[in-house]
């Protein structure tokens, strides 16, 4: 005799695996968890900038105070999603500003990978660049935050599609 899970054993399976999903699907997840820790590792990589060009490179300061702008910016776009999701209500903006520029070209997720993309390079570089031992101690609190968050989710989210897909 076959032993199966039964169909109500079935379907409460897969109404738990259907709700979990919508869970990391969720604008509020998906901002907590990624956009807001992206917003912290731009904003810390903006201020790392001006602080290496002050104040005798203007360039530099320049550069810095432009990837400040962007990450608050994409902060603000972040918390306005995870809010309006709170709410039940739909957002009419992305998630991001490079995702929102996306949307000229109906093309937003694509302009959020390159987002992504970025941002990851912003890591790589702080880190090689040793400008991470610049950070003041609440500074390095926060890059810690967000490496949390953003590591944790995605192991969380991964774990959970592989025990799906046994």
């Amino acid at each position: 005799m076959a032993s199966g899970p039964s169909g109500n054993e079935q379907r409460t399976n897969e109404h738990d695996a259907g709700a979990m999903q919508k869970i990391f699907q969720r604008p509020f997840f998906l901002s907590v968890t990624i956009g807001i820790p992206f917003c912290m590792f731009k904003l810390l990589f903006g201020i790392s900038v001006v602080r290496a060009g002050a104040p005798d490179h203007l360039f530099p300061v320049l550069i810095g105070w432009l990837v400040i702008c962007w990450a608050v910016a994409d902060l603000l776009m972040n918390t306005g999603r995870s809010i309006l999701d709170l709410l039940h209500r739909p957002a009419s903006f992305e998630y991001c500003t490079i995702a929102q520029a996306g949307r000229i070209f109906h093309k937003p997720l694509v302009f959020l990978a390159i987002d992504t993309l970025l941002t990851f390079g912003i890591i790589c570089g702080m880190l090689w660049s040793g400008w991470i031992t610049t950070l003041t101690p609440a500074e390095l609190y926060l890059w810690y935050a967000a490496t949390t968050l953003n590591l944790i989710s995605l192991s969380l989210v991964s774990l959970w599609y592989k025990i799906q897909k046994e």
